[in-house]
Order: C-alpha cells, then structure tokens, then sequence
C-alpha cells in the first residue's frame, strides 16, 4: 500500500493546532469474503474491518475487543431485527509506513496505525432480508471544517450483505489505497481511490455522507447508549448522514477550484482544494452484476489541507527582473536582442533535469538542457513567452512562465552652457535620443537637495566645485539610461560682502572678518589688506588685531582656481579709538582690620576722563578719589573702570584683606559675697567671628569646678555654680577657641577668689 499522501505532512503539522488531530478516529471500512456454502443453506463469512487512528492524538486506544452486532431487515426499511451481537478478537496494529514526495527533505513525528479486526461468521442465506454488519464509535474532530457541531457525531462503519450477493456467495471489493491525510492548498490533487472486486464485478464510485453513529455522552449507562461514546451493542438501521455545514454537502465535502470529485468509473479523485482545513469525506462504491447491485463498500477519512511549500521552486533573475503573478516573470530588455537569464530556482540538490525553452516565432523554438542558465540571442524586438520547466514529467518539479519584452535602445545625453566667471545657474538641455518616447528624465546635480524632473533645467549652485551631474532618463517602454558629467563650477562672486564683528573698536582691537562672499570655498586665493600696512593670503575668514588708532581701509581680492578675479575696496571700515589706562592705589593697602577698616582710593589712571569704583557688594561712586569705610570684614575686590573722552573703556582690580581682629582679656581675682560688686570671674573683650569656646577652671588639687562654652557665663564660686561654696584661695584657668579665619587661641592663668 502506498501511504504517500498521509506523510506529505512533514513539515505541515505545524499548520494546525495542538488539538488537531486530538481524536483518534481518522477512517475506516468493512469488507468481506465467501468462503463457501455451510449446513442447513447457509454460508460461511470472513468480514475484515480496517480502522485507522492517529497515535500521537490523545483520544481513546482501539477498541480490544470491538463490540459488533448482526441485524436482518429489508434493504431501505424501517425495521430491522437482530440477528447476534458479538465481540471480535483483538486485533491487529500495524503503523502505517509513509512514502514521502521524492521533494520533501525530512519526515515529521507523524503516527498513523491501522487496526485489523477479522472474523467468521455463519449465516443463513435470506431471499429477500439483507445483513447488515455494524460497528459504531464516537468521536470525530472539533477541528473539522465542514461538519456542523463535529465534536458531538460518531462514526458508523456498516457493510451490507445483500440477499442477491448471499445467492451467489459475492465478495466485496477491497479498496487499493488509503487517502492522504495531509493535502496541499493550491496544489492538483490526483489520488487514486480505487477498489478491486476479485469477481470482476462492475464498480461505481460517488461522494457520500458518511454515517453517523454514536454520540459525546461518557458516563454509564449513557456511555454504550446510541448516543454514547461507545454504543453497546451498535444500534440498528437505518443510519443518519453526517450534516455538512454549507456551502459543503456530500457531492461537494470541500470545494476547490477546480472542485475536488471522484471520477465514478475510474474512482479517481482529482480537483484543486483552495480553503485550508479539515475535511470529512465519504466514498461509496456499488459492485453490479448484470445491472443487479450486489453491495454497496462505504468508507470515510479525513482530508486536511495544509499550507504547503515546496521545496522545489522554479525562480529567475535578470537586470530588470519582475514578478508578475505566481510562478510568473516578466523579463525586459532594452537595445539589447541577447538577454542572459540567471536560474535562482531551489533547491538544486533535489533538481536534477531542467529545460530553458522559448518561442522564437516563425517556427523557431530555443531550447536549453545542459547549461543552469541561458543565454538566449532573440531575433528582433518584440514579445516573446518561455518557460524554465524544472524536472520534466517529475511529482518533484515546478515551472516559471516567462514573458520577454525586447526595446529599442535609448541613449542618455546631455549639454549644458554657463559662464564660467559670473555666478549664474547652468542651463542644461536634454539631447537623449532612441526610437521610444522619451517621457521621464531625472537630474542630480551633485549638491545636496539639487534636483529636478524638468526635461532642460537651470540650476544654480551655491557652493563651488566639480560637481558630477547625472541624468536619466526614460522612455515610454519604462527602458531607461543614465549619462554622467562633470561641471567645473568656479566663479567669482558677483560682489564681495564682508561682516566686521565690530566697525569701531579700541586700541588694541581684535577684529574678526566674516566673508559673507558667494560662492567661495578654501580653493579660493583670497588677499586681504587691513589698511594698517599688514596683509592677508588664503584665508576666507580672518581675525585682525589693529593696536593704534585711526581709520583703517580694507581691500579684498579673490580669485577662483580656474583664474577668475574680482576685487572690493571698503574705505574707511574700520576706526580704532584711543584707550585709557586705569591705575589706582589703595591707603592703606595693608594691615587693615575690622579696627582699621578706612580707605582712601588715588586715581592712578592715564588719559581717563570718567571713573566707575566698584567697592566690593558694597558701594558704588563716580568720584574720582573717594574714601570709604568697610561695614565687614574679609577679601574685597575692587575694581576701577575708566572712559576715554572718546568712548574706550579700560579697567583695573585689586583686592583688599580686612583682617577680622578677636581681643579677650580674663581678670586675676575675683570677690563672690553677693554685693553686686565683682561678684562673678568672667572674660571680656571683642569675640566676632569666633568659634569652639570653652572656659574650665581647677582648683589646687587638680579638680575641675567649672565649665563653660558660652562666653558671656561667669563662674559665681560655687562648684558648676550650683554646688557648695568653693573656699578662697587660687585656682586655674584655661580658656580656649577658634578665631574667625580658623587660627586657634588660648588663655591660662590664675583667678583669685576672695571671700
């Protein structure tokens, strides 16, 4: 058996969900044989029954044993009586060996077994009753696509056995294949489904409604109830078709284009599916003997149709490659008859013969076998077809049709006229010719955003160079070509503008020149003359220092690298004014304090004829000698900016330091009798700025009796001022803190306590 179609899966699993293929149920049918006559006129049966499941879904194993029953009735009644229910033997299971497409790389983790049941039996010959043989079991797929509710209908597999074949002791045909499971969208279907008769019967094959049988109920009893998952035992005729979900039906179980059919003589199926999905089928096949019907052989499967790729692909590629449609190109060749066609077609390793064939007309046919591409010298311009056919009269081959279009030849051209020394734009005029109609052109300039569609332009550059300048153009055939030309674009600007940063200055005074000439570029030779006897070469932008006053003429000169010269005077551009120098002295300018914190400032200044004093954050004054006293302590800058009577303004800063001064002073004696007079021992004197104060006193014998880091507190004699009386007598002192610029201090000595 040829299992090609179930394994054209391979990589196409990946097409459906997990739960695909989550029933196991994928098809089946009942055959039988007459192995002759048996006592009391009867006759002796083998019946095979050949289900098939996917062993990789997570339905139910096959049924060990299958529960089967014999019923006898009138063939298209309504009443039909038992005649034995029985249990087959197990079975046997075999997994089906795929033949894949000689153009598939590799097999996917694919598992179909095929379950055999056979069985005897013994039955007596009827006149007019047929037997009918069932087997009954649910569920099919939710995943199907042209059943409404699948998940909810079974399957019936019935044979039967009819009073005119149980006259003649008949055998049933036995089909030849089983269908391929996986089927390709888009792809020509050619299956043969047919049958053979042993007793060369005529066969007639259609498109049925598989039967239905059983239901989804799982709990018992209902489980082996006709509507259960396993009918036991399978009830009587008559037996319900499948409903088909439109615009599906029995006739037509999947659509296509063309419609996928079985062929009743030949029982070949053929069409082309289009729609992606899981498809129940049904196929009957009637045995007739002299016009009589002997018996009807039914059997359903499951078509899914994947999204297949191939991995043969016919595919080219030329200068002015297209595509067109699927497996279509459409090839152009403009001004030349020889086109080169290069075969990009995959994959090579599984193409091993291939034709180049096209019509040259008159009768003329190019063929090429040997060569991977070809090379292909047609007669003349004009249309042409071909086709590159990739394993002739092979299942593994594929086929690109060609269409070739050969055009005249256009030829890209171009003039163009300018002045070379004046800045004006360059005129360009199209001279493309060729037997089309040239109706497209396109210019580039060279410069960026310079372009245009326009059929004979002006441009006009703004910087200058060589600039490459290339036109295509296009004809009405879409053939095109492209010319390029180089312009040495190096005029001299039609006038010489130059920006001073400054056109009046103090002496010294810097001066920057911004050439705002176009166009020029640093291949320019620029000269400048400052007016000032110095001079300038090949710079486009200069900065000049003029150190005297006056009035300063500037001359420029350019020339462009092709010799073009232009030159502009600018008389009197510049005035540079005398400055002031500012000087001053400071009295005094050292050993200053927050005791001694008045200055005098002296004007030192030359030439000045206004004065500006910046005292610190302090003050400010216009005075040309001012006196002042500072409020505070620390470094201050002062700053002295003097005018020239003619504007110039010059400056001068110096700093004084005013030393913050700290001055304490401790008595020697002290009397603490609460007459109000001298009756605390505590320091005095000036203490801004300082920090980290800390008084401590002993007495004779060594031990602290007062302590403090408030300078304004006193020590009234009593022990930390609380306790008992300290006696008279001598004690020490050590008094110790931080000055204000961080310099430290101490104070020892001895206070005298008097009672």
């Amino acid at each position: 058996m040829t299992f090609r179609g179930i394994l054209t899966l391979l990589t196409l699993l990946s097409f459906f969900p997990k739960n695909a293929f989550s029933m196991h149920i994928i098809g089946g049918e009942i055959t039988y044989e007459c192995l002759g006559d048996a006592p009391n006129n009867s006759k002796r049966y083998r019946f095979t029954m050949k289900i098939y499941r996917d062993c990789l879904g997570s339905g139910a194993y096959f049924d060990i044993p299958a529960e089967m029953a014999i019923y006898r009735g009138l063939p298209g009644g309504s009443s039909f009586v038992s005649v034995q229910n029985f249990q087959t033997s197990s079975p046997v299971v075999t997994q089906l060996v795929p033949i894949p497409p000689d153009c598939i790389a590799q097999i996917p983790n694919v598992c179909v077994e095929q379950a055999i049941y056979t069985f005897e039996r013994v039955l007596p010959v009827l006149q007019n009753e047929s037997y009918f043989i069932v087997y009954q079991r649910c569920c099919r797929n939710l995943t199907i696509s042209n059943l409404i509710n699948p998940g909810d209908v079974g399957a019936t597999y019935a044979m039967e056995l009819t009073a005119a074949a149980q006259n003649v002791c008949n055998n049933s045909p036995v089909f030849n294949n089983f269908p391929p499971i996986i089927i390709c969208k888009d792809f020509f279907l050619d299956f043969d489904h047919s049958a053979s008769d042993e007793d060369g019967d005529q066969l007639v094959y259609d498109l049925v409604a598989p039967l239905q049988g059983g239901g989804p109920l799982l709990q018992p009893p209902a489980l082996t109830s006709c509507d259960g998952a396993k009918p036991t035992p399978p009830c009587a005729p008559p037996f319900g078709n499948v409903i088909y979900a439109p615009p599906y039906s029995p006739a037509n179980p999947m659509g296509g284009s063309p419609q996928v059919d079985i062929n009743s003589v030949t029982g070949l199926i053929t069409g082309k599916p289009n729609t992606q999905g899981q498809f129940v089928v049904g196929v009957r096949v009637r045995e007739f003997r002299n016009g009589i019907l002997l018996s009807e052989l039914r059997r359903d499967f499951q078509f899914n149709v994947a999204d297949c790729q191939p991995t043969v692909l016919a595919n080219i590629e030329t200068d002015s490659f297209k595509v067109v449609g699927p497996k279509k190109f459409a090839i152009k060749s403009c001004g030349e008859n020889t086109v080169e066609f290069q075969n990009l077609s995959v994959d090579q390793s599984k193409i091993t013969s291939w034709e180049w064939r096209f019509d040259l007309k008159n009768g003329n046919i190019f063929s090429e076998t040997q060569n991977w591409d070809a090379v292909v010298p047609f007669p003349d311009t004009g249309s042409y077809t071909g086709l590159l056919i990739l394993n002739p009269n092979s299942e593994c081959g594929d086929t690109a049709e060609i269409s070739v279009n050969i055009f005249p030849k256009i030829t890209a051209s171009f003039a163009y006229d300018y002045d070379t020394c004046i800045a004006g734009p360059v005129v360009f005029t199209d001279q493309s010719f060729g037997d089309g109609v040239v109706n497209r052109w396109d210019w580039r300039f060279g410069v960026p955003g310079g372009q245009s569609d326009e059929q004979n332009p002006d441009f006009l550059y703004s910087i200058p160079g060589n600039h490459p300048v290339r036109l295509r153009v296009s004809d009405t055939n879409k053939c095109s070509d492209d010319t390029l030309q180089t312009i040495e674009w190096f005029p001299v600007p039609p006038l010489i503008i130059i920006e001073p940063s400054s056109y009046l200055g103090c002496a010294p005074a810097l001066i920057f020149f911004d050439n705002l000439s176009t166009p020029i570029d640093e291949t320019y030779n620029i000269k400048w003359d400052f007016g000032d006897g110095t001079t300038l070469e090949d710079t486009i932008s200069p900065t000049h220092l003029y150190d005297v006053p006056g009035d300063f003429d500037v001359k420029v000169s350019i020339t462009s690298p092709i010799g073009c010269f232009t030159s502009a005077d600018f008389p009197g551009l510049i005035r540079v004014e005398p400055s002031p120098i500012a000087d001053f002295e400071c009295d005094p300018d050292t050993l200053l304090t927050n005791f001694n914190n008045t200055v005098k400032f002296i004007d030192k200044s030359v030439d000045a004829a206004h004065w500006n004093w910046q005292l610190g954050p302090y003050k400010t004054t216009i005075e040309q000698n001012p006196t002042y006293t500072f409020p505070d302590t620390g470094l201050v800058k002062i700053r002295l900016i003097v005018t020239h009577a003619e504007g110039c303004k010059d400056s001068m800063i110096k700093y004084l330091d005013i030393r913050p001064i700290v001055l304490w002073h401790m008595p020697n004696a002290f009397t603490p009798n609460g007459d109000g007079l001298n009756d605390g021992f505590l320091g005095k004197g000036f203490m801004e700025g300082a920090t980290n104060f800390r008084m401590t006193i002993w007495n004779r014998w060594g031990e602290l009796v007062y302590e403090t880091t408030n300078p304004n507190d006193e020590w009234n004699g009593r022990v930390q001022n609380t306790g008992g009386m300290s006696p008279a007598g001598v004690y020490v002192y050590l008094v110790t803190f931080i000055g204000p610029r961080g310099e430290p201090f101490e104070f020892r000595g001895f206070a005298t306590l008097v009672r």
